[in-house]
């Protein structure tokens, strides 16, 4: 199944409120992006159906396999794409903002090249290049 941008941003919050508090619950889920808790109980049992999150003994989202690798992909990107805003001289805010859009709509190749021309540049200005 292919997810829509809704589904990868409860994916990826789930992983960030994993990585921030331990724990992700749907009331965390529904406070970190500001949506009802009706919204985010269907969403949830949409992500559910597809097997990309189960619930825990305590309540608790837990990400399947698949649920996880999906998140950590759409938070690399997201913080790949920060970072290339940031290094351009983009807000931190602003970058923020626009990473959360472009994560979901950059294709693989552009992504791929990005990071090639990222690293190169990174290589070229290294102290070791200069000496």
């Amino acid at each position: 199944m292919k997810l829509r941008e809704s589904g990868e941003n409860y994916l990826e919050t789930i992983l960030v409120l994993e990585k921030r508090n331990g724990i992700a619950r749907a009331v965390d889920v529904a406070a970190e992006l500001n949506f009802s808790k009706p919204s985010v109980s269907r969403a949830v049992s949409v992500l559910k159906e597809a097997g990309y999150v189960t619930i825990g003994a305590i309540g608790q989202l837990v990400l399947t396999e698949e649920g996880r690798r999906i998140a950590e992909n759409i938070f690399d990107r997201h913080c790949f794409i920060k970072e290339c805003l940031i290094q351009l001289g983009v807000s931190p805010s602003t970058a923020e903002e626009d990473a959360c859009r472009l994560e979901h709509v950059l294709s693989e190749e552009t992504l791929r090249c990005m990071k090639a021309h990222y690293i190169q540049n990174q290589a070229a200005s290294s102290p070791e290049e200069k000496k």
